[in-house]
């Protein structure tokens, strides 16, 4: 008994330190809080691997915070005190929680936490024990926050067998649960604009419910989360933090779901890769056919916008010329429709090698050439003394008779056809924005195929009239009224191109524009002089002098000198600044609500919104009482910036109307504007602080 007695004696001392020393640092108190440094061994050997983990035990409704602690807060940091050649990791940080102080939104740890670190011993130690020293410096808050400090201290005895901490090794199983799992997948993220954006190919499945950018002073951390699924891709966006700088190389992401968190590693995209970053994931969710019926909407609604109805008046006399002609109204409208559907798919060629090419181009890119612009002003100028009798060239009624003037006839529909594109590519039509922007991210196929529908639907309206009876009886007989009807038609032509005048002279300046009026006046003596030719008035000379005139013309334009891109001086009287994307970081950073406007002068639209929703004296009187900051871009002009703000927010061309308040993610305007638009959206968002 006596031997039985010691024996158990002897177990107990030696039993006692291990535990002391292998279990647990101690609790240290603090205010509303208590944390103790525990090891995952109770001894350790050589060479071996184990985890530490600072365990903390707050209060009821008390928390810490994560490593992107939020709009407020602070992380908890860990300073070591090792011997030589012992290292310990960064924390390994469980998935935090959303912690919303409205209107404040902080990610942290509430009820027991748990933070796991590495610890590595060297394969050379050859102590027999192991001092480890902690620092920890912590926040731990409710209403009121309560930074503290503690010092812990551990000592492993270090000998030939690793032995497991038993009784703490539920502890450490918890934590590893707590961990978000990493998930074998790539992703990419950028920053342009107005938001952080992430695409992800994920190699299942997953239900993401919410995400954590664990980059600080990143994301707009109470703004609200965008995330969309297709195809096992998924697409993350969140407006910008206003303290955003610039982002680190690479992030990592924790993704949230019904079977658990995992993390992701995100590597910042290139250049190259912005574009499919920004447009792809957040579009491909958005079925084709939709996108095609979108397009086809828009082409028909170009047929109302004012920068095609003066081309269209061509079409329409050619139609009304032909009276009950039912084979020549088709024709002409299947050429017509040849004409345009063509144009488009030709756009849509040269877009895409353009951006393959990696030039920074949007819809209505050709209308920033000044030189196109001009060629423009002759083109539409020359029809127009068609029209008015000056000059015939097979588009007016005269040869609707002969077999030669058929061909003449349903060449003037096709390209009749293909003007129409050209001119009417300004304009961005409801519907058309978005599928523009969707086609621009899309392979080579599913552009073109958007582009044909889009032409396909600004023909609709003139292959219904040819090819249904109840639509074709609308048109009038022919008569002696379509004389003084097509000489009408002549003045949309006439006004037509004193618009691309006036936006040729906004591009060049006004010496320029002087110099392609006196190009505007050969275009019209060589048009008078072959208009006496087609009436056996004119000799050869005439013929001659006609081709020199339109020959100089033709130079005058390139004779412009190169245009200036400084800045135009701000007048004081103006209610807006210019836009660039610098100046638009700063407003945001400043906490100011921000309206964007993206125009171009030759966008008749974008003009006419300006006249009768912006440059109102509601709408000034609007800004100026939520106090916004109104930004102009002019995009009459190529320019890559703008090119890639709109491409943002997935659209290839003008007007965009962004509305940034601060709270708030970004909210697009609609393309047609009223005139109480501004004034009831900025007192809606006015209301939501």
């Amino acid at each position: 008994m006596p031997n039985l007695i010691v024996a158990l004696l002897l177990l107990c001392i030696a039993l006692v330190p291990v535990k002391a020393v292998a279990t647990s640092s101690g609790w240290q108190s603090a205010s509303h809080l208590k944390a103790e440094l525990v090891s995952e061994y109770q001894q350790l050997v050589p060479g071996q691997s184990a985890l530490l983990a600072l365990h903390f035990v707050p209060d009821e409704h008390w928390h810490t915070y994560w490593q992107n602690p939020g709009d407020s807060g602070l992380a908890t940091s860990l300073s070591w005190q090792l011997p030589d050649g012992v290292t310990v990791g960064d924390i390994a940080w469980p998935t935090p929680s959303a912690i919303a102080l409205p209107p404040l939104m902080n990610y942290g740890f509430e009820g027991q936490t748990i933070l796991l670190s590495e610890l590595r011993l060297p394969a050379g130690y050859s102590a027999d024990t192991l001092d480890i020293g902690l620092t920890a410096d912590w926040l731990v808050c409710e209403e009121v926050c309560i930074p503290a400090s503690a010092s812990f201290s551990l000592s492993l005895p270090v000998g030939a067998n690793a032995v497991l901490a038993q009784q703490y090794q539920p502890l450490f199983t918890e934590a590893k649960t707590r961990l978000p799992t990493p998930l074998n997948a790539s992703g990419r993220f950028d920053t342009s604009g107005a938001a952080f954006s992430a695409l992800i190919d994920l190699p299942q499945g997953l239900n993401v419910s919410r995400f954590f950018v664990a980059a600080t002073e990143l994301v707009d951390h109470a703004a609200d989360q965008q995330i969309t699924l297709n195809n096992n891709q998924l697409m993350l966006q969140q407006g910008l933090n206003t303290y955003f700088s610039a982002a680190p190389n690479q992030l990592e992401v924790v993704l949230v779901t019904d079977s658990g968190a995992y993390s992701v590693l995100l590597t910042q995209a290139g250049d190259s890769s912005t574009d499919i970053l920004i447009t792809q994931g957040q579009q491909t969710a958005t079925p084709l056919w939709l996108i095609l019926l979108l397009a086809a909407s828009g082409g028909l609604l170009l047929n109302l916008m004012p920068c095609v109805f003066p081309v269209l008046s061509l079409k329409a006399l050619s139609l009304a010329s032909n009276g009950q002609q039912r084979s020549a109204q088709q024709r002409d409208a299947l050429l017509y429709s040849a004409g345009v559907v063509l144009s488009f798919a030709l756009l849509a060629l040269l877009l895409i090698a353009l951006r393959a090419a990696g030039q920074a181009v949007g819809w209505g890119f050709q209308l920033q050439n000044p030189y196109l612009v001009a060629l423009l002003v002759y083109l539409l100028f020359a029809l127009g003394l068609s029209l008015s009798g000056v000059v015939q060239f097979g588009l007016g009624l005269m040869n609707s008779g002969s077999s030669l003037a058929s061909a003449k006839g349903g060449k003037g529909a096709f390209f009749t056809g293909v003007l129409a594109v050209v001119v009417a590519s300004p304009c961005t039509a409801p519907f058309m924005g978005t599928a523009l922007g969707y086609a621009v991210g899309q392979s080579a196929v599913v552009a073109l195929t958007v582009f044909v529908a889009l032409g396909l639907g600004m023909a609709l309206p003139f292959l219904l009239l040819a090819f249904v009876p109840g639509f074709a009886r609308l048109l009038p007989k022919p008569g002696a009224w379509m004389e003084s009807f097509k000489q009408w038609l002549a003045y949309p032509l006439y006004l037509s191109a004193v618009w691309l005048l006036w936006v040729y002279g906004r591009q060049t300046g006004i010496d320029a524009q002087a110099l392609l009026l006196i190009g505007v006046v050969c275009v019209a003596a060589a048009c008078w002089l072959w208009g006496r030719k087609q009436l056996a008035q004119a000799g050869k000379v005439n013929m001659v002098l006609a081709l020199l005139l339109l020959l100089l013309a033709l130079l005058l334009p390139a004779l412009t000198p190169a245009v200036s891109n400084a800045p135009v001086q701000q007048q004081s009287s103006q209610h807006w600044q210019s836009w660039s994307a610098a100046k638009l970081q700063q407003l945001k950073a400043e906490g100011k609500p921000v309206l964007v406007n993206m125009t171009a002068d030759w966008c008749i639209t974008c003009l006419v919104n300006e006249r009768v929703a912006l440059n109102t004296q509601s709408s000034k009187a609007a800004l100026a009482l939520y106090d916004v900051t109104y930004l102009k871009g002019d995009w009459t002009l190529r320019d890559s910036a703008i090119t890639e703000y709109l491409r943002l927010y997935q659209r290839d061309g003008v007007p965009l109307y962004v509305l940034y308040w601060p709270g708030q993610p970004p909210e697009v305007l609609p393309q047609i504007l009223t005139p109480d638009t501004l004034a009831t959206t900025l007192e809606r968002l006015s209301r939501q602080l």
